[in-house]
């Protein structure tokens, strides 16, 4: 019944989401944590290649995963565009196996919410772990549903270059405070002189995480040296936080 980053999604991702557009700030905030970084780098959810292909262009070697087909082969179409030829692996955040150990494993911007289920999200932070080299860093953002309302609808309209036009529709449509999780109907529709031509619905979950609950899980994973900051600011500890959360944590040598 639904779609998962499918092709309206992605074509209106790439169109309201070019690459190296930085939302709130989070490009130059990941790019600051990383400049002593001289390994490879893992971005996963890596989608379409808005944060990579920046990364890339300022020399860092990095690769990405993602698990929508449609926005990898957007982010290679981009990368080839650009000259760039990372590696880029289809495959489940919480299980996948790939041929290096990495300095670092990023996932900004709130994606790792995405991962609905707790046992889900908990094997996703131990293949990080496994894929770490010794020393090496997670760095993740959480996000925290401060202004969500059961029941609100949004809905926008985006023209197209070649005259076409896709509208968007989310609905809230539910709270789960026990399992801390809110989801929404996302409706994408593709027009053309008025005539609908393409439709996705998709159902669009985000797990939330106390900051000392969130902590405690990286710990429980042999994580250490573990910081929070806010809205990418760095501090070490967060303070009157915002909607971002950016967890830093170390693999044990």
């Amino acid at each position: 019944m639904f779609s998962y980053y499918s092709a309206l999604c992605t074509e209106l991702y790439d169109l309201t989401k070019p690459v190296g557009f930085s939302l709130n700030g989070d490009i130059e905030y990941y790019q600051e944590r990383l400049q002593t970084c001289q390994g490879r780098i893992l971005e996963a959810a890596v989608g379409s290649g808005r944060f990579l292909i920046p990364l890339l262009e300022a020399g860092y070697i990095v690769d990405g995963i993602d698990y929508s087909p449609e926005m990898l082969e957007s982010c290679r179409k981009r990368c080839e565009e650009r000259g760039l030829s990372p590696r880029l692996y289809e495959g489940q955040l919480q299980d996948f196996s790939l041929p290096f150990q990495y300095e670092a494993i990023i996932i900004p911007t709130g994606s790792f919410g995405l991962i609905e289920k707790r046992e889900e999200s908990l094997g996703a932070l131990q293949c990080f772990y496994r894929h770490l080299a010794p020393g090496g860093r997670l760095i993740v953002d959480l996000l925290l549903p401060h202004d969500w309302k059961t029941g609100k609808i949004a809905t926008s309209a985006y023209p197209l270059p070649n005259g076409e036009g896709i509208t968007l529709e989310s609905k809230s449509i539910e709270m789960d405070w026990l399992q801390q999780c809110t989801v929404s109907y996302i409706k994408y529709e593709k027009w053309r002189q008025g005539k609908l031509i393409q439709t996705e619905l998709q159902r669009f979950a985000l797990r939330w995480y106390g900051i000392e609950e969130f902590r405690l899980v990286l710990e429980s994973i042999g994580f250490s040296d573990i910081t929070c900051s806010a809205d990418y600011i760095y501090k070490s500890q967060p303070s009157n936080a915002g909607q971002i959360i950016t967890f830093e944590a170390v693999r044990k040598q």
